[in-house]
């Protein structure tokens, strides 16, 4: 087990904390544990590189404590009613679309090597800019409300895009591979 991977699980472990301090109204502690959480995605990304300790356990391990970080955030700022129900829906069914897609993929046969677009890593951080805003401004008292709204549109607009680019990218790949789906 690698120092990187123990970073992610610790990640991973660190989801169901940062739920339970949003669902209980601590958010200024939740926000702690989210900034800790993306300073240790960087850690460890930093170490996998640097002590050449990259793994397949890791490849999959950290993608996942991210993803698992994110969209349990954002279903527990919705549930707590402090990111908009539409917002959270979307940004849930955008990250099952690609997990979906993924398994099809395996399961006709064609499997799709998936790499992050563009438009995906902006929709990322603009996710995790906003889940950090919300958290900041209802924990730390952050006067922020003004940039929320126009926030959470951004995240939806890349959203779009980057589920929209997805598809697009599956279509053209399995069209091309064969007789198609």
């Amino acid at each position: 087990m690698s120092i990187p991977n123990l970073i992610s699980i610790g990640r991973l472990l660190a989801v169901p904390v940062a739920v339970w301090l949003i669902l209980t109204g601590r958010f200024g502690w939740a926000f702690w544990i989210f900034v800790i959480a993306g300073i240790s995605d960087a850690v460890d990304g930093f170490l996998a590189k640097r002590l050449k300790a990259q793994t397949e356990l890791g490849k999959v391990l950290d993608p996942l404590a991210d993803k698992a970080l994110l969209v349990s955030v954002y279903v527990s700022l919705g549930q707590a009613g402090h990111i908009p129900v539409w917002l959270v829906i979307l940004v849930v069914f955008r990250d099952v679309l690609i997990v979906g897609g993924i398994i099809l993929s395996h399961t006709v046969g064609r499997p799709v090597k998936m790499r992050p677009l563009v438009i995906s890593k902006i929709n990322t951080a603009a996710q995790i800019i906003l889940a950090a805003a919300v958290l900041g401004m209802e924990g730390l008292d952050m006067q922020i409300a003004p940039i929320v709204t126009p926030m959470a549109f951004a995240v939806a607009a890349t959203t779009l895009a980057s589920g929209g680019a997805y598809l697009v990218t599956w279509t053209r790949t399995i069209a091309n591979s064969g007789n198609g789906v």
